[in-house]
């Protein structure tokens, strides 16, 4: 029975190996080296991250914003691995280029850098860099920008969308409108802060100084001080100010005028109802100013009682500055509320 229950056993134990599939070994090795090869890649990624962000990181010790041309930005910005936002400013700083308003843009932009990197919330998910367009040309054409300033976020995920494109001309390029700007896209809240400008106050204590010293030499004789037309011209010009935008200008910091990069033409006007130059607000002021005194002079040649053709004359000049300079204005207001259908001498 022994002998003959031997080969039962090994029968029952060849019926058992049959379960196992015969190409199970190749596969589990192939299974094996599959698992080794993605192991390897990832830690080579998460390599390449840590070598990417210690190099940012370094640059940004030296300075807040660091310069970038077309192969740096390709593999810091454009090539992943990449946990980190990148806020760029796209710009034309060099002197031929003319760019008054990249120089000012970029003032607000070392400003708002500068209160990123030295805030006690300062970390390695947000860097600032700029692309000027006479060392990162083929960046320029990469991204079909035909225009400076600009400025741009790309997340650290995914790819830009048109909100992580910053709304110049409409909002205006102050360190605070950027700073609002980078906390609805990245949820990193900057603190913006400002080097002390004591120009205002300096300004302050000599026009004190100033009105207090004419009182003091002009002390018997204070009757300036009732003087109505002297009072009313500093109402005049605290009206023209209000009204052409100086203090929409203070509160956005607009560029003064727009350079087209391609053809060089500089615009003065914006083309916008939502936004305006410094510029603009000039010509509105002026404009404004010059309507007030043709209207002056219509009221003077009709109270005064001095000769008829001196009146005459004066009426004609005052409604000439009434009727031109209000069409130039309607004209303004018709280029930027596209649409308005009413004009006068002037389209």
């Amino acid at each position: 029975m022994g002998a003959k229950g031997a080969p039962s056993r090994r029968r029952q134990g060849g019926r058992r190996l049959r379960y196992l599939p015969t190409g199970s070994f190749p596969f589990l090795l192939l299974l094996l080296l599959l698992c080794i090869q993605l192991g390897g890649g990832q830690k080579k990624k998460e390599n390449l991250l840590a070598e990417k962000v210690e190099q940012l990181m370094e640059w940004s010790s030296r300075r807040s914003i660091f310069r970038m041309n077309g192969d740096k930005f390709r593999k810091f910005i454009k090539a992943p691995p990449r946990n980190y936002s990148m806020i760029v400013m796209f710009t034309a700083l060099q002197p031929q280029r003319q760019c008054s308003v990249c120089r000012q843009a970029n003032e607000e932009y070392q400003i708002l850098a500068n209160s990123w990197r030295y805030s006690s919330a300062f970390c390695n998910k947000l860097f600032f860099s700029m692309v000027d367009y006479d060392e990162g040309t083929d960046v320029f054409q990469q991204l079909n920008m035909n225009s400076a300033p600009t400025f741009m976020h790309f997340p650290a995920k995914g790819r830009p969308k048109r909100a992580d494109t910053f709304d110049l001309q409409r909002i205006g390029f102050a360190a605070e409108q950027l700073a609002k700007w980078i906390a609805d896209r990245t949820d990193v809240h900057i603190r913006v802060f400002r080097p002390p400008n004591y120009s205002g106050t300096i300004a302050l204590a000599l026009l004190v100084s100033l009105v207090g010293g004419l009182l003091y030499l002009r002390r018997n004789n204070l009757e300036f001080i009732y003087n109505k037309t002297g009072w009313a011209m500093v109402s005049l010009c605290i009206v023209f100010a209000m009204t052409s935008g100086q203090m929409w200008n203070h509160i956005r910091g607009p560029p003064y005028a727009h350079k087209n990069p391609h053809n060089g033409q500089v615009s003065y006007i914006h083309g916008s109802s939502q936004a305006q130059f410094v510029a603009e607000s000039h010509i509105i002021l002026v404009l404004n100013a010059a309507i007030t005194m043709g209207m002056v002079l219509l009221n003077e040649a009709a109270t005064s009682k001095g000769d008829v053709g001196k009146r005459r004359i004066i009426c004609l000049v005052g409604l000439g500055l009434v009727v031109f300079f209000f069409s130039f204005l309607l004209s303004i207001f018709r280029s930027k509320y596209h649409g308005y259908p009413y004009s006068f001498l002037i389209k």
